[in-house]
């Protein structure tokens, strides 16, 4: 196992100065984004201020020539922007000691997306690709001084429709699946159409000599008796014949101590493309685990490359040492759809994410960040990058690989047919290339899919009858996707990675096939787009269910910003607004049309709403109840997914957060709020949960465990009425199976036959009695919630037992349901909400920290379902 040329050298207490050589030969980035950038519309005469990165509407709005774009109807005013050519320009130095250097290039990370880049009135670049990376040498065209740089941006709109109209037949997707670029700027069920183009990513500068690596990929090969073989693959260019060193330092993670490793090989290198491996075996391997499994540890590597006493190389790498399998094994129903995490088959729990913002320059570093910790709080393990959108963030999989947060990566196609000509076809080889070899080291990343809905789409959504094809033309559709997507991109995965399943279309069989249960991933629609009652969640539970979901309004707060009402002389409209104004004046005007995309989204809220609940006359409450009604879903749906392990091994639903302010199915508004959805999934995501299902004559008492070990535990059973009065408890004793569903226990129904369903709950609670703590809790009702005889509970908040954080206790006295706490005027995403209380219980809701609320106990409300009858 051990290369002959490997030398493996275990340092004691080496000082990190002792890793640095004097003398450095090291490629120079230059920064360009904070250069005096200027933009205009082609061929006008002034030139304005732009930001690099940025994208014209934004630049646009930052020079008040445009309203916020998230503004009311302000979406609709807004489309000339699209039809325009834009042009970027700059000035930036070369410097003597510069250009007295053989390598100047000039990098793009991103350009969107059809860009022709001069340099000095010589053109040096043609872009066409929203996602690649384009470097140049400008050598030959720089000068020392000043230098120009232009960037000309051609309407992506316009560019789509002439290459639309070269085909005989029209694809599904209208002109941007000519287009690589970001789908969802075209306007989605949910998303505004802002088709934007901009440089928006880094523009860089870089000056090198004798060596510039250009990619570094490091494969885990194996793990023996605790040891890590791993490697590094260096892809470089050199200027010269000659011996180079590579080398590489790390911690070894023994308490108390410094201990490092050092690994050290020599290469050969000719003049031009090198690729050279450095080995390296890593003692007592740490592994990488998912979030709920145990720690994402990574190592952080310091990789260095040296030719003599000069260093031409320098690089941190964070790595994670783990196994990701695909399991797909038949058995006596279908196939099974689930991963292995270092060997061990882990139930998916997470969502589907979509860009964070319509411009994404505006979205920072922290609030990648922000997203994944909110996956981690809400006990996800698994983030699915939905197909639509773009590529995401460095930051975002970084964040991932920190915080233990599985990624399902799609690449970006989306809900159409694609072209197969030969230019479209090698620019999407280049981009997978590109993204593939930029993301495969990230330990997160556990799944490339091809696409999203293009096979679902083609065979299920009567594209054939709406576009009329001929046999012909069909064929070819069908043959140019089954080429892109199940062999080229397929054979390019396996080339630039290989460590890593493939899948080539989610879902692998629609909603409305049988089959789509019994193999593969699934997305269920039925209920929303089908009308299908929320029950139906129970009945239809695929192997993986990577999407279904429910709307839910956002907030009261987050509905001013966008201007969804109307002003008073004194203020806004607020208590005084009624449910029938709401669905007279609001619904139907043109700002709420505006933020809501799905064409009947609020009818089927109203429609599912009538079927649960009591509608509510006032605005504000039929905001909170729709929310409570997404959640409920969301409840129902998760907890049948999880009852049904180790048949269902996956639940990602669509979707976990918003691009701009909208009514939609995200559980996070676009201003981070949590909705009421969060809350449930937090808690219904949990390690081990309980989950009722009701049969005829009895109800099925399940304990669901994600816990690697098993447990000995008790689970108590409670009726009460709502007044809050007890009429039956039982405890039981058994085992919290590790990594399982299984009927702890059974409630016999005849217990309630002398009672009216309509005032009753059936709490059950577990604890376990040996190491693990649970706080696993559910309430139960045996009829809807709209018939409910809720009595109207006295809630009480106290301040006596918070302690180092903001927090907050609650007591009621007879059963309230759900409870929902607000801070007014602050957005504050509090520990728990939403949730039913009992009498005889006591909650602490604690404030994060660094809240920076004042005086929040003065601005307190408290209010449950009741208070909107």
């Amino acid at each position: 196992m051990k290369s002959t040329i490997l030398k493996c050298l275990l340092l004691f207490f080496l000082p990190l100065t002792g890793l640095a050589i004097s003398f450095e030969k090291i490629p120079v980035e230059r920064d360009l984004n904070s250069a005096k950038w200027q933009f205009r519309k082609k061929a006008n005469n002034y030139w304005l201020p732009a930001k690099v990165p940025g994208t014209v509407h934004t630049d646009l709005f930052a020079n008040n020539k445009i309203p916020d774009p998230f503004y009311g109807n302000n979406e609709k005013q807004l489309q000339w922007i699209e039809n325009e050519d834009w042009e970027y320009r700059t000035v930036f130095p070369i410097s003597a000691k510069e250009i007295g250097q053989p390598h100047i290039e000039l990098q793009f990370d991103g350009l969107d997306t059809y860009a022709n880049v001069y340099v000095n009135d010589s053109l040096v670049l043609s872009a066409d690709n929203m996602f690649r990376s384009w470097n140049v040498d400008v050598k030959k065209y720089v000068h020392e001084g000043k230098n120009k740089l232009l960037v000309v941006f051609e309407s992506a709109v316009r560019k789509g429709k002439a290459e639309a109209a070269k085909l005989s037949y029209v694809l599904p997707g209208d002109e941007k699946v000519f287009t690589r670029k970001a789908q969802y700027q075209y306007g989605w069920d949910w998303g505004p159409r802002f088709v934007t183009c901009g440089i928006w990513k880094n523009v860089k500068l870089i000056t090198w000599n004798e060596l510039k690596v250009n990619k570094v990929q490091f494969i885990q090969d194996s793990i023996i008796n605790e040891t890590a073989y791993t490697r590094f693959e260096f892809n470089l260019v050199s200027d010269f014949d000659g011996e180079v060193t590579l080398s590489d330092y790390f911690s070894i993670p023994i308490p108390g101590t410094s201990r490092r490793i050092k690994c050290f090989e020599r290469a050969m290198l000719k003049k031009g493309i090198n690729n050279v491996t450095l080995h390296c075996e890593i003692p007592k391997a740490i592994l990488w685990w998912c979030n709920g499994m145990g720690m994402p540890y990574l190592y952080q590597m310091q990789l260095q490359l040296n030719k003599g006493d000069f260093v031409l190389y320098k690089g941190i790498k964070d790595v994670g040492l783990r196994t990701i399998e695909l399991i797909q094994d038949k058995d006596s129903i279908g196939k099974s759809f689930y991963f292995k995490l270092n060997g061990v088959p882990v139930f998916m729990k997470g969502a589907n994410y979509i860009p964070s913002d319509n411009f994404l320059p505006r979205t920072a570093k922290y609030q990648y960040q922000e997203i994944v910790r909110n996956a981690v709080d809400a006990n996800m393990n698994m983030l699915r990058v939905w197909g639509g959108g773009v590529y995401a963030d460095d930051a975002f999989y970084d964040a991932c690989d920190k915080n233990g947060i599985l990624v399902w990566q799609d690449f970006m196609f989306a809900c159409a047919m694609y072209p197969g000509d030969d230019h479209f076809v090698n620019n999407v080889a280049a981009e997978v290339i590109d993204q593939v070899e930029c993301l495969r080291n990230h330990p997160s990343i556990a799944l490339w899919c091809g696409n999203n809905e293009v096979d679902e789409g083609w065979k299920n959504w009567g594209w054939q009858k709406q576009f009329k094809y001929s046999e012909k033309d069909s064929t070819t559709i069908a043959q140019n996707n089954a080429a892109l997507f199940n062999y080229l991109i397929n054979d390019l995965v396996k080339l630039h990675d290989g460590t890593r399943p493939y899948w080539p279309s989610s879902p692998s069989i629609g909603w409305g096939h049988k089959e789509s249960l019994l193999e593969g991933d699934s997305h269920y629609w039925g209920v929303w787009w089908g009308m299908e009652p929320f029950e139906n969640y129970e009945k239809k539970v695929g192997r993986f269910v990577s999407e279904y979901g429910f709307q839910g309004m956002p907030s009261m707060n987050t509905m001013y910003k966008y201007g969804a009402f109307k002003t008073k002389q004194k203020g806004l409209i607020h208590e005084d607004e009624y449910v029938s104004d709401f669905y007279g004046h609001r619904i139907d005007s043109t700002i709420f049309k505006a933020h809501q995309k799905h064409p009947s989204g609020y009818q089927t809220i109203a429609e599912y709403m009538k079927r649960s609940y009591k509608v509510p006359h006032k605005l504000e409450d039929y905001i909170y109840v729709s929310q409570v009604l997404q959640a409920e879903g969301m409840r129902i749906a998760i907890e049948a997914h999880r009852r049904a392990k180790p048949y269902c091994m996956g639940t990602l639903y669509w979707q976990m957060n918003d691009c701009w302010p909208v009514t939609s199915w995200s559980s996070l508004d676009y201003y981070n709020n949590w909705k009421a959805s969060f809350y449930h999934v937090k808690r219904s995501y949990k390690d081990v949960i309980i989950s009722v299902e009701e049969k005829q004559d009895s109800c099925n008492i399940f304990v669901v465990s994600d816990l690697t070990k098993n447990e000995n535990g008790e689970l108590t059973m409670e009726l009460f009425d709502l007044k809050g009065k007890l009429l039956f408890s039982k405890t039981t004793h058994g085992v919290i199976t590790a990594n399982s569903s299984v009927v702890f226990c059974r409630f016999d129904k005849s217990l309630i036959k002398n009672y009216n369903i309509n005032d009753l709950v059936l709490k059950c609670s577990l604890k376990s009695t040996d190491n693990y703590i649970s706080d696993a809790y559910c309430t139960h009702y045996f009829t809807s919630v709209k018939n409910l005889n809720l009595q109207k509970p006295n809630i009480s908040v106290t301040f006596d037992y918070c302690e180092q954080v903001q927090c907050f206790t609650l007591e009621t006295d007879v059963v309230a349901k759900n409870v929902f706490n607000f801070i007014e005027g602050e957005s504050v995403n509090l520990s728990d909400n939403y949730f039913d209380l009992l009498p005889g219980e006591r909650k602490n809701i604690y404030l994060p920290r660094m809240s920076g609320v004042k005086n929040f106990k003065k601005k307190i409300v408290v209010k449950s379902l009741i208070d909107t009858y």
